[in-house]
């Protein structure tokens, strides 16, 4: 019988991890990915860590969204940790400052005896929700996705409940990088791949190496686990239907076009709901060369709605002739006018 590894310290453990994850981000050496890795591997506690200091840089990106409020009294709870943060959250700071890899920005607030009323700068531009997890592999998520990392000493599990999300796998061959969509599994190593859980089947787009794609479920019942399970290699699509259980996925190839329309979803976008045009074009400007005018300011209270790439300026000016009756009318390299249609 094996003696019980030792606990190690975890103050250390906590600056070794700030500086693990200050290194990660910046992108690891070779060298450095397998000390990384054996570091990961030496003790539970090191991953746990890991992942507690990656969730509190994920809410400390947060707070580029985060818009000070019309008052005097500045918010004690804003950068205030939860009490399962609280004993490391110190460590973490630390670790990233001494390493340069974050800047931390401190905002002095000007305490005067009466508030002063100041319009908070608004953004229709949304972008998806990137996670880091524990192991250095990634994940970005569509609108409304959710998962659960269920990471062990001998695999890192994910498990997407709904939605749609991208995967770019660190690898680790010891480790095998599995994703659980409604019975299907999805296997890789170090690759990327997109998996889709719609309400019929179960897609799953290779972007990056090859992965291994089974049905082991089907409304919760076991599935006979196939002899050999498929491959899908970058440049295809596997489809797997949940109503019944699958032989095989149906694995098909797709183009270059075809990958860039089904990822499309991780572009950014302009969200505007009932949204004053005047914002809406001021948000386009802000974003390219291309900057459109309003022929007169009335135009300006006319409301959108709608979801737009920030890009798309074309598409943009071609949707508000039927939604508004307004036009655009090239006004030199880089301008167009904004009229109403007569």
């Amino acid at each position: 019988m094996k003696p019980p590894i030792p606990t190690p310290d975890r103050t250390l453990v906590e600056e070794q991890a700030a500086l693990w994850l200050a290194r990660r981000d910046r992108g690891l050496t070779p060298a450095e990915q397998d000390d990384y890795l054996q570091w990961l591997r030496a003790h539970p506690l090191h991953a746990e860590v890991v992942a507690q200091q990656a969730a509190a840089l994920e809410r400390m990106m947060h707070l580029s969204d985060w818009q000070p409020v019309q008052t005097s009294a500045p918010n004690a709870d804003l950068f205030a940790p939860t009490p399962a943060l609280a004993r490391w959250w110190k460590p973490l700071v630390a670790g990233l400052a001494a390493a340069a890899a974050i800047a931390v920005v401190f905002f002095n607030h000007n305490l005067s005896p009466e508030p002063v009323a100041v319009a908070a700068p608004r953004s229709y531009l949304r972008v998806n929700e990137r996670m880091a997890l524990p192991d250095g592999s990634r994940v970005e998520l569509k609108d409304g996705t959710r998962i659960a990392v269920q990471y062990s000493e001998t695999e890192r599990r994910v498990v997407l409940h709904g939605g749609e999300a991208h995967f770019s796998v660190w690898k680790d061959v010891a480790r095998p990088f599995v994703v659980v969509a409604a019975g299907v599994e999805v296997r890789a190593v170090g690759t990327a791949f997109n998996v889709r859980l719609g309400e019929k089947q179960v897609e799953v787009l290779v972007t990056e190496g090859r992965v291994k794609v089974e049905q082991v479920e089907v409304a919760g019942a076991p599935v006979a686990r196939a002899a050999e399970v498929p491959v899908v290699t970058v440049g295809e699509r596997a489809v797997v239907p949940l109503a019944t259980p699958a032989p095989v996925p149906v694995i098909e190839p797709v183009t270059l076009d075809d990958i860039a329309r089904e990822l499309d979803w991780q572009a950014p976008r302009l969200q505007f709901h009932e949204t004053p045009l005047a914002e809406a074009v001021a948000e386009f400007n802000r974003l390219n060369r291309h900057q459109l005018e309003l022929a007169e300011p009335a135009l300006g209270e006319l409301r959108i709605g709608g979801t737009f790439r920030p890009d798309n300026v074309e598409g943009f000016i071609r949707s508000l002739e039927p939604a508004l009756g307004v036009r655009g009318e090239p006004a030199g390299l880089n301008r167009t006018v904004l009229r109403r249609v007569e």
